[in-house]
């Protein structure tokens, strides 16, 4: 894939059951030195999830302290658990040279962008909303009354589809994996990200 020194932020958004980690997975396997970002989060490890791999587990004091000294690019608050972008770890992942993928909401999506204005923001959904339920029910992990809240805050993420670069519908995984490909790699030879080579052909001009 066609590199920047400089590497290229993705923020990949969508209601829980777009597919946004199993096409996250996918990438992953195509781009292999592709960074995932690992997030700070205040829960407790769950079986087999490494600190540093899975998460950066930190107690509540801790997380306190980092929001305190600005260390985050997001955070959020997730059924009484406490999650952030630790902004340090992505900052040195992009100057080494490495696209980094963050899957957060909408209102983290929005803070990264204030924060990194050439950060792409895509939005995943399904074919058609009723489809969310169906694969909700598919995974079996919820309970009612947690399908019900996810069912509900995924009216106010559509409502943010506007705010985003691109949208994509996952109706199929290997489609919806080549467009999020074709995404990367246009954006690594924008004119925008590419200003080095650009002044090198217009003569400086």
């Amino acid at each position: 894939m066609r590199k920047n020194k400089k590497g290229l932020l993705i923020v990949i958004s969508g209601p829980s059951g777009a597919g946004k980690g199993t096409i996250i997975k996918e990438i992953k396997n195509k781009i292999p030195d592709i960074a995932y970002s690992v997030s700070v989060t205040t829960r407790a490890p769950r079986e087999g999830e490494v600190d540093g791999r899975d998460y950066f587990f930190r107690s509540y004091e801790q997380f306190k302290d980092m929001l305190h000294n600005n260390e985050f690019l997001e955070t959020a608050e997730v059924y009484g658990n406490y999650y952030g972008t630790p902004r340090s770890y992505v900052e040195k992942l992009l100057m080494d040279g490495k696209d980094v993928i963050l899957e957060i909401d909408t209102v983290g999506a929005e803070n990264v962008k204030k924060q990194f204005p050439s950060a792409v923001l895509v939005f995943i959904v399904p074919p058609a909303t009723k489809d969310l339920e169906a694969r909700l029910d598919k995974r079996g992990t919820e309970t009612d009354e947690v399908k019900a809240r996810r069912l509900q805050a995924s009216e106010k993420e559509f409502a943010s589809i506007k705010k985003y670069d691109y949208v994509i519908v996952n109706n199929d995984l290997t489609d919806a994996v080549d467009d999020l490909l074709a995404i990367i790699r246009s954006t690594h030879c924008t004119v925008k990200l590419n200003s080095v080579l650009v002044h090198k052909f217009s003569g400086g001009k």
